[in-house]
C-alpha cells in the first residue's frame, strides 16, 4: 500500500465540535467533555477512513510560539479557549491516541508549523499527506502530494475554490495577507490597503517592488506602500507557516498499527 500520511490540527478540530456540543443540553460539564470526545473520536476514525492513511498525527499547540515574541499583538483579540475545555483536553488527547493516532503536543510550536514541516518533508519524499484543518494558512502548500480537507465541509479544498473564495491563486496568498491583513489572528497588514487594492497588487506585480517601480501605480497606493513597508515585512512573516522545524521524529513512529 503507497504511504499516505494524515495530518489532523486537533485544536481546529476539537474547539469547533466543542463549540457545536456546548450549545446542546447535557446534564453537567463531564458529560459534556465526555460526549465532546467521543465525537472528537469518530471524527478521526472518519478520517481515517476517508483517506485510506497509512500514518496519522494529531498535533496540539505548544505554549507561546514565535509570532508572540516577534509580534506583541498577535491573537491578541482571540477569545480565550472555555476553561472547562481547557482543563479536559488530557481527555481528548486519550481519546484520539484511542483510535491509533499518534498525539503530540510541542513546547512552543504552533501546530500550524508542525504540520507544514511534516506535510513539505513528506512530499519531498513522494508521499502525499492530507491536512484536516479550516485554518487558511494551509492553502498556500496545497498541490499533487499535499491534500487539505475541511471536515465540517465534508470537502476537499482545490485551487479553483482559493481563487473564488480569494481573488488571487494560491500562490499568491502569503502576499495578499501581508498587504491586507488577517483580521482573525490581528495580523496588520498594510494601512490603508484593503482587499481590493491587496489583490490589484498581487495580480497585476510579480512582487511589491515592481509595484513600486512601476511609474503608473496609483501614487496613494505607493503612498501607503512606502510608508508602511515594515508592516507588510512583519505581516508576511507572521502568515508564512514555517516548514523547517527539527521534529525529533520519523515517519515511522506515525505508521498506523
Amino acid at each position: 500500500m503507497k504511504p499516505h500520511l494524515l495530518l489532523i490540527d486537533a485544536l481546529n478540530l476539537i474547539r469547533r465540535i466543542y463549540a457545536v456540543d456546548a450549545n446542546q443540553k447535557h446534564s453537567n460539564e463531564e458529560q459534556l467533555v465526555l460526549t465532546c470526545s467521543e465525537r472528537v473520536a469518530q471524527a478521526c476514525k472518519k478520517m481515517l477512513r476517508i483517506t485510506d492513511a497509512t500514518h496519522a498525527i494529531a498535533v496540539f499547540d505548544g505554549d507561546k510560539s514565535w509570532r508572540y515574541h516577534f509580534y506583541e499583538h498577535y491573537k491578541h483579540s482571540r477569545a480565550p479557549m472555555p476553561e472547562t475545555l481547557k482543563s479536559a483536553l488530557h481527555h481528548f488527547k486519550s481519546a484520539i491516541e484511542e483510535t491509533g493516532i499518534v498525539v503530540f503536543e510541542p513546547i512552543n510550536d504552533e501546530a500550524d508549523d508542525i504540520i507544514a514541516t511534516l506535510a513539505c518533508k513528506a512530499a519531498d519524499n513522494k508521499i502525499t499527506s492530507t491536512i484536516v484543518s479550516t485554518d487558511k494558512g494551509f492553502l498556500p502548500y496545497l498541490n499533487s502530494e499535499i491534500h487539505i480537507y475541511d471536515y465540517f465541509k465534508r470537502q476537499h479544498l482545490d485551487e479553483p475554490g482559493i481563487l473564488e473564495r480569494f481573488g488571487v491563486d494560491k500562490n499568491k496568498l502569503v502576499d495578499f495577507w501581508a498587504l491586507a491583513g488577517d483580521k482573525t489572528n490581528d495580523i496588520p497588514g498594510v494601512k490603508g490597503v484593503g482587499i481590493k487594492s491587496a489583490q490589484q497588487l498581487v495580480n497585476n506585480y510579480t512582487s511589491i517592488n515592481e509595484a513600486l517601480s512601476d511609474e503608473l501605480l496609483n501614487s496613494g497606493l505607493r503612498k501607503k506602500l512606502e510608508t508602511n513597508m515594515d508592516m507588510y515585512v512583519i505581516s508576511k512573516q507572521l502568515v508564512s507557516l514555517r516548514t523547517d522545524i527539527n521534529l525529533g521524529f520519523s515517519l515511522k513512529q506515525l505508521r498506523l498499527n
